[in-house]
């Protein structure tokens, strides 16, 4: 049996009396592709908020790789292997491509508290960045402002970013939002060219793109898990049909 990447047991969160995430207890293999499915506040980002660390949780435990870190800082869980992506950008649009790169290359350098004076002296971290922009096809783009670049390659540069971090586990928050057929097959491309080392667990609503994607699937509804299985198995679920579809 595979390693495990992440378990969560007992997981909840409550904002004002009102829980969002409600004993939610799974488990994600090492290497694995898992897909988070379920309508709008079904608590999915706030699950991934638990995860990072953007939210401490009220009761429940996290564990990555086997160690325990639902009270973990944030930058901290970065530095064991957890990278992210939001589902809204979160870049930074006056700076190039390059330069967006270039400060996540340095994100995990113990150098990084002094990034102005340090990025002029470390010219080995734009020989990273624009390479990754290579592969890419973004490498013509590197020093164009990202407030100028269209929304597609503003995500690609975003998944880009996560992944410069070398994370062992990937979490994806709704990577296809709002993108065209043409960038959203770009955005598939990439996802697919991710090495196995590295765990991903996505939130998505195109159930079309999800499912050619994950190889098991946890439905949320009201912040609790409701199914949680195949893709055959998932898309036959009344439930799902029930909850999700509207059938």
């Amino acid at each position: 049996m595979s390693a495990e990447a992440l378990r969560l047991e007992g997981l909840s969160k409550s904002f004002g009396g009102v829980p969002a995430v409600r004993g939610v207890s799974l488990a994600i293999a090492d290497g694995e592709r898992r897909l988070l499915l379920g309508p709008n506040g079904a608590g999915k980002t706030t699950l991934f908020n638990l995860v990072t660390g953007d939210l401490p949780p009220d009761t429940g435990s996290i564990r990555l790789f086997g160690r325990e870190i639902s009270r973990m800082a944030a930058h901290r869980r970065v530095h064991l292997g957890l990278a992210r992506t939001y589902q809204v950008i979160t870049l930074f649009p006056r700076d190039t491509l390059a330069h967006n790169l270039e400060l996540a290359l340095l994100g995990l350098s113990p150098l990084r508290w002094n990034p102005v004076a340090l990025l002029s002296r470390r010219p080995e971290l734009r020989e990273r960045a624009l390479a990754v922009l290579d592969r890419l096809g973004l490498r013509a783009a590197a020093d164009r402002r990202l407030s100028d670049t269209s929304y597609g390659e503003q995500r690609r540069v975003e998944i880009a970013m996560a992944l410069s971090q070398e994370p062992r586990v990937l979490l994806l928050d709704e990577p296809f939002a709002g993108l065209s057929q043409e960038e959203r097959r770009d955005i598939q491309q990439q996802l697919a060219a991710i090495p196995r080392r590295v765990t991903v667990v996505m939130i998505e609503h195109d159930l079309d793109v999800a499912l050619s994607f994950a190889e098991r699937i946890t439905v949320l509804h009201q912040g609790e898990i409701i199914v949680e299985g195949s893709r055959a198995e998932v898309v036959a679920d009344a439930r799902v049909q029930e909850v999700y579809l509207g059938t």
